[in-house]
């Protein structure tokens, strides 16, 4: 088998399936958007060279940077609400009555596709007879606002649904990377007279700094990127209130049939997303990991 595995053909021959099909699916989609962006294309018809004219047109877009505001205030909303789900996994870890039905009902939104959660956003934000409103005016409220037509309010509703959707997949993350601290070590800090807030904060945090880490990069490149929930929801509206770099991609290429220019907005978007995932894992890099 040795001598087998030391056979550099043999070994490109391993290689050569998974390397085709990372090329072909992943890479060269990749290529065909970054190429399709230096073009003037409707989708259907020829196609005409217009050299980096779309890509400076996206620069003065006031609409393409309005979307991009909002895909970034979504990546720090759901960065900062990784603190909340951590809080909620150390409670569940540390062995409450009913913590194993809570763990259920929290995975509850990751059995649902995101038209399912988008629809009952929807019936929740009516302004009519959405439970949302019907409680705010049983609590004296007289004028609660139509959530998902007022631009004040569209985005912020919309992100509440979001971290809803997420919050038992960063949940179970935390939960399972909690579990897997060694008992002794937290009994070693009550026996030394820690109370649970100083073991939370000065031992299981720190324990699991490496996978807070990776969900703080992957709630970053999640929201740079999100578009099904928000598409359903609001279609990027109103008046581009919601509108996510995504959605906005969408709507060029496949609403007014400008291939090109979408395209070039995807490929930015990817470039965009490689330059924060870099800089975010710089920022959170450090030295040696804690070892147990």
């Amino acid at each position: 088998m040795n001598k087998v595995m030391s056979n550099k053909l043999v070994i490109a021959l391993y290689v050569l399936p998974a390397l085709l099909l990372i090329v072909t699916l992943i890479y060269g989609p990749i290529l065909l958007t970054g190429y399709y962006g230096l073009m003037e294309w409707n989708g259907v018809g020829p196609m005409t060279f217009v050299g980096f004219d779309n890509y400076i047109e996206l620069v003065q877009d006031s609409k393409f940077w309005d979307s991009a505001l909002h895909s970034f205030l979504l990546a720090i909303f759901s960065t900062l609400s990784l603190a909340g789900y951590l809080i909620i996994s150390l409670i569940l870890a540390g062995k409450i009555k009913g913590s194993n039905l809570l763990r259920k009902i929290y995975l509850i939104p990751m059995l649902l596709s995101s038209v399912a959660i988008a629809q009952l956003w929807i019936k929740i934000y009516d302004p009519n007879n959405g439970m949302l409103n019907s409680l705010l005016m049983a609590l004296g409220v007289e004028n609660p606002p139509a959530w998902l037509a007022d631009p004040k309010f569209v985005l912020y509703a919309i992100f509440v649904a979001i971290l809803w959707q997420y919050a038992g997949f960063y949940i179970i993350i935390y939960y399972a990377a909690l579990k897997g601290i060694p008992e002794s070590l937290i009994e070693a800090a009550k026996i030394d007279g820690a109370n649970p807030v100083q073991i939370a904060y000065k031992i299981k945090v720190p324990l699991i700094a490496g996978v807070i880490k990776v969900t703080v990069v992957l709630a970053i490149v999640g929201s740079l990127k999100y578009f099904d929930l928000i598409y359903v929801m609001t279609g990027g509206g109103p008046n581009g209130a919601s509108e996510v770099i995504a959605s906005y991609m969408y709507q060029k290429a496949f609403g007014s049939y400008e291939f090109g220019y979408g395209s070039a907005v995807a490929f930015f978007l990817l470039i965009i997303t490689l330059i924060i995932t870099w800089i975010t894992r710089k920022l959170t890099a450090s030295g040696d990991e804690v070892q147990y």
